[in-house]
């Protein structure tokens, strides 16, 4: 067993997420398999010590694992696998990304003229998430920051520099163009993300088009090609699978009844939600609440 995989298994002291000392920094565990199924991915960046995880998004899969890290930079409604050895559990590291961490990194790229804006445009148009291969220096500082999670001292102390340096050392690779687009203010994928977190804030309220494209100063046809290209869904598509995946935490996490739960997540019809829920997830909404 490896130093990473001893660290997360340390903190990892349930299945699923695990909060630790720093805000914002997880530790994830699976001990079983799961086999593809619709999911909900949060924008972060994802790195695996043990075990492997596939993202199905339209036509093409990204996997992740010990070689690889993911970085998506908007959240994406997708399908997942999870690949699990027995008896070694998958288990990761999940961070979030904080834009005003990325900011002065940016600029300091710029200043030493370390990335150019046309390749990242060109990038920036077709991708919002991208796998990338873990290197040694990347390593070495995500094994320090995950032994620094062991001590609520070290976490306060050194956290948050080991945080940005870990940004820094993904910036720093090939394919970061999405991740400075994010950065920067006036690129689509920057204003995308404002509309997307209004999205994410109020997914249970009544949402259009036209005002979410004025959210991100679009017109609401260069929104919706824009949304599709970095999401893969139209704008209303992704409302849907947000709301029913919002929905299914709900009943899995809290129990609550199914009419609550749709009313909760914005349907004004339960016979509405029952019928797009079972479409989406393959199980009716009151199976996922029985099998509690």
């Amino acid at each position: 067993m490896n130093s990473f995989v001893e660290s997360l298994t340390f903190l990892a002291k349930k299945e699923g997420y695990n909060t630790t000392h720093i805000p914002g920094v997880g530790v994830f565990k699976a001990s079983e398999s799961r086999a593809r199924e619709p999911l909900c991915y949060s924008q972060g960046v994802f790195i695996v010590a043990q075990g492997a995880k596939r993202i199905h998004l339209e036509q093409k899969t990204y996997e992740y694992n010990a070689d690889n890290y993911l970085v998506l930079t908007l959240p994406i409604p997708a399908e997942c696998e999870t690949l699990v050895v027995l008896g070694e559990p998958l288990l990761s590291l999940l961070i979030d990304i904080d834009v005003s961490v990325l900011h002065p990194l940016v600029r300091l790229f710029d200043h030493y003229q370390q990335t150019s804006d046309s390749p990242g445009e060109l990038l920036e148009a077709r991708n919002s998430l991208y796998v990338s291969p873990v290197t040694d220096s990347f390593s070495a500082t995500v094994f320090r920051l995950a032994r620094c999670l062991h001590s609520p001292l070290e976490s306060e102390a050194l956290g948050k520099g080991l945080v940005q340096e870990l940004l820094f050392h993904i910036l720093n690779g090939e394919q970061a163009a999405p991740l400075f687009a994010l950065a920067r203010h006036n690129t689509h994928l920057a204003r995308l993300e404002r509309a997307m977190k209004y999205m994410h804030e109020h997914y249970d309220q009544s949402l259009d088009v036209e005002r979410l494209a004025s959210m991100a100063n679009m017109s609401p046809s260069t929104f919706h090609r824009n949304f599709r290209n970095m999401t893969s869904s139209s704008p209303m598509q992704y409302l849907k699978k947000l709301r029913l995946s919002k929905a299914r935490e709900l009943l899995q996490d809290q129990g609550i009844r199914v009419k609550q739960a749709a009313a909760d997540v914005g349907y004004e019809s339960p016979t509405q939600f029952s019928r797009e829920f079972k479409r989406y997830f393959g199980l009716t909404p009151q199976a996922v609440s029985y099998s509690l």
